[in-house]
């Protein structure tokens, strides 16, 4: 599996977990699930696999990718029928081909890193 591809799947994984974290830090979100049923054990369980994830990726991207995190909460996007699915502008019709050339490909307009699922 090419480089690139991994490092994209390791940050989709890390997006997730980092989205797992938050809804269990929220307060009302977690005493919502809680009367639901759902146990919110393993905040630390998911903290200590961030990390771990978090050294698997380059420092570069990783850097990247909090920044844009901290913007808009989902850096990380899937590209389907050329649209970015993080601000749903169309994208030029040359980022497909440029999918096969082993690149990071970025939105033009948000700035986003995307993928193709």
């Amino acid at each position: 599996m090419p480089e690139i591809e991994e490092q994209i799947k390791l940050l989709v994984a890390l997006q997730d977990l980092d989205l797992m974290i938050k809804e269990a830090r929220d307060t009302d979100m977690s005493s919502e699930m809680k009367q639901m049923g759902f146990k919110l054990d393993g905040i630390a369980e998911l903290q200590e696999a961030r990390v771990n994830l978090a050294k698997r990726i380059k420092p570069q991207l990783l850097n990247r990718y909090e920044r844009l995190a901290k913007s808009y909460g989902r850096a990380v996007v899937p590209v389907t029928g050329n649209l970015c699915f993080g601000c749903f502008v169309t994208l030029p019709t040359s980022y497909p081909s440029l999918k096969t050339k082993n690149s990071l490909l970025s939105c033009e307009n948000c700035g986003r890193i995307l993928y193709f699922p």
